[in-house]
Order: C-alpha cells, then structure tokens, then sequence
C-alpha cells in the first residue's frame, strides 16, 4: 500500500499541514523540522507527487539556466559543469531541477527563453553571462520574471538580483603582481568586449599600469570572442613586437593553455622568457607543464549563490534585490617569475 502524507505526518509527529510545506520548502518552517521530516519521508519512502501539486500552486520546480552560447560550445569550458555543479546542490535542496538553453545561436536562445518562460516550463531564470546591450536580459527585466546573473550586469545593476567576482580588482591584483616580478611590458589576453566580465577585467588591468606610470599599450591588447578561442596569429603579433611582453594575463586557463602550445611551438619558454597569468583556476592548472599561475574565482560558490538568489524571487516576487562578491585569490604556480 503506497505511503501517504498523513503516514508521513503520523511519524513525523506533525501536521499533514506541516509535511505539506516542507515539500514546498517554506521559508516558515524551521530547518529542524525540514530535517526532521525529510529523514521520515525518505525511511517510509514516501515520495511526493510533484507534478500533480505543481499543477495546484502552477509551479514547475524548475529553473532554466541560459548559456551565452551553445551548450554544445559551453561545455567546452570547464567553466560552466563547476558552476552548474554549484547551481544544482542548491537547487537539489530546494527539490528544484534544471533546464538548459540549447538554442545554438543569440536568436535562437532568446527565442528559447521567450518559449520556456511564457510557456510556463520554468519558475525563473538564471543567466551565466552578462553581456551589454543583451537582449534577453532585457526582455526578463521587462516581464518581471523572477531570474538572476552570474555577472555584473550592465543596465538596471540596482534592480537585478547577481554574484559576482570584483574583477576589476582582481585583474589589479595580478597586474600588480607581475609588475611586483618586476615585469613592465605586461600584455592582456582577454574576452570579447561585448562582455562586462572583459570590460571590468581590462580596467583593472589599465588602473595597475598606470598606478605605476608603465605607459599604456594598446599593441599590447588582444581582445577575441571566448567562445572561439585564441587565435595563433594573436600570439605571433604579440610576440614579434620590437619590445615583446615578458608576461601575460589571459581571460581564463582555457585561453591560457591555448596560449603556452602556441608559445611552445615558437620555441618560447614559460617561464623563462614569458611569464602566464590567468583566471579561474580549473582542475587542469596545476598539472601543466609549468604549473599554471591562476586566480581562483570560486566557480562552484558562485553558482550555488546564482540558485539562490533566483529561489529567493521564485518564492517572494518582493524579496528585496541582493549583490553577492564571492571572493578570489591569486594561487602562485611555476608559470611566472621575477626578472
């Protein structure tokens, strides 16, 4: 004979009430009693009929998650599995699933988004990009559909619930660092400038040299799109200036991998003759030959904070707009070297 809440409850010592709301997760009931009731449900192995409630309280238990491009290029960048790591511990306590934008081009998944929102497949949104001038940003913002944004974004920042990193100081952080090595012709790799994530990273990068009156070059810049990655020509511009770089910060490690083979195969030596930084500290780094220098930006925190911040809206349209900086910090590898 299949479990019902009223057994639940009986064991439980509780309400039928009470067992109803912590299957909705509310905020009312005290952790103790989530726990308490949880721990009941699982040992009678009741397990609740969502999608009948769901068709109640017109909820789906689902929140959409928005790649800036194609899942299939995306998942290219160890990037999004750790931040959607950290998106689903959070969303699995609140009995929430996930799903993902497969749309392969912006028009596509804009049009995805308009589909999976107005057809009622998801309770919120959570975007893992902030680009200017996005549209889709713009079209949730406009509809009042509960979403969130691992990125600073660059309109409406006030009324927009997002995690982030500081990035501009982080990237001042790694400049300084290397300008500390006693590095003076410091190149950047960095992302498409269509992203705030770029534009951020690259102010911090401006603000450290010319704290220390290292005149600003702009040869010394290389912005390309992240999902295509670095291009070899790139690398053989920057490297045949009359006065090349004796360090660079890229984007993330991805880039920066790209970045080392194709010094490797000029016969250019990591550290030796060209000091690499980067960000984002994959499981990857540390392997490499030389150990790559990187920032880690805390991925998994922050889309365990992304989940948060669009549940908090899913449950209270009037949850008051929060900014979370999860923190980062410089890991010194064999990549770099003082001069």
């Amino acid at each position: 004979m299949a479990v019902t809440i009223k057994d639940v409850a009986k064991a439980a010592a509780v309400s039928p009430a009470t067992v109803s709301r912590v299957i909705a997760d509310n905020p009312r009931i005290s952790e103790d009693t989530k726990r308490k009731v949880r721990e009941t449900m699982k040992h009678l192995g009741y397990y609740p009929n969502f999608q009948a409630r769901n068709l109640v309280i017109q909820k789906t238990q689902t929140i959409g998650i928005i790649m800036a491009d194609s899942a299939t290029l995306a998942f290219q960048n160890p990037f999004f599995p750790e931040v959607l790591r950290g998106i689903s511990s959070r969303a699995h306590e609140s009995q929430y699933g996930l799903y993902l934008s497969t749309g392969a081009t912006t028009e596509e998944i804009y049009e995805e988004v308009i589909s999976m929102t107005q057809g009622k497949r998801v309770d919120g949104i959570i975007l893992l990009y902030s680009r200017i001038g996005d549209k889709i940003m713009e079209y949730l913002y406009n509809s009042n559909i509960p979403f969130s944004v691992v990125g600073r974004p660059d309109v409406h920042t006030e009324s927009i619930s997002y995690v982030d990193n500081d990035n501009v100081g982080n990237s001042y952080e790694v400049v300084n660092y290397l300008i500390g090595l006693g590095h003076q012709r410091i190149a950047y790799v960095g992302g498409g400038l269509e992203y705030v994530v770029s534009l951020d990273r690259l102010k911090g990068y401006r603000k450290a040299i010319e704290k220390e009156a290292i005149s600003y070059d702009p040869e010394l810049i290389v912005n390309q799109s992240i999902s295509t990655g670095l291009e070899e020509q790139s690398v053989r511009r920057l490297m045949q200036l009359d006065q090349p770089p004796t360090a660079i910060v890229t984007h993330d490690d991805l880039i920066a991998y790209e970045l080392i083979s194709y010094l490797q195969d000029m016969k250019i030596d990591v550290p030796g003759d060209v000091s690499v930084l980067s960000f984002n500290n994959h499981s990857l780094s540390e392997h490499l030959k030389p150990p790559l220098s990187t920032v880690d930006i805390s991925i998994y925190e922050l889309g365990l904070h992304a989940a948060e911040l669009v549940l908090e809206k899913i449950k209270d349209r009037e949850a008051p707009v929060r900014e979370v900086t999860v923190p980062s910090r410089l890991i010194e590898r064999g990549s770099c070297r003082s001069l």
